[in-house]
């Protein structure tokens, strides 16, 4: 099975954490889109989608 890597353009670290979100411009409310993220990258993906004012939340582990 192929391991899921971090999200953040030019890593290849396993992915830990996703974050959740949603651009309120063109998702609907129950549309959610998923980004996988490493350690080091977790709180630089969920700061990005914040100071768009994005709706995200950062969670721990990966999506089954």
């Amino acid at each position: 099975m192929n391991e899921l890597v971090c999200s953040r353009a030019g890593c290849r670290n396993a992915a830990t954490k996703h974050v959740m979100w949603r651009n309120p411009r063109i998702h609907s409310a129950d549309r959610e889109k998923i980004w996988l993220a490493c350690d080091e990258h977790a709180a630089f993906l969920y700061d990005y989608l914040a100071a768009r004012d994005f709706p995200a939340v950062l969670r721990d582990g990966v999506p089954a």
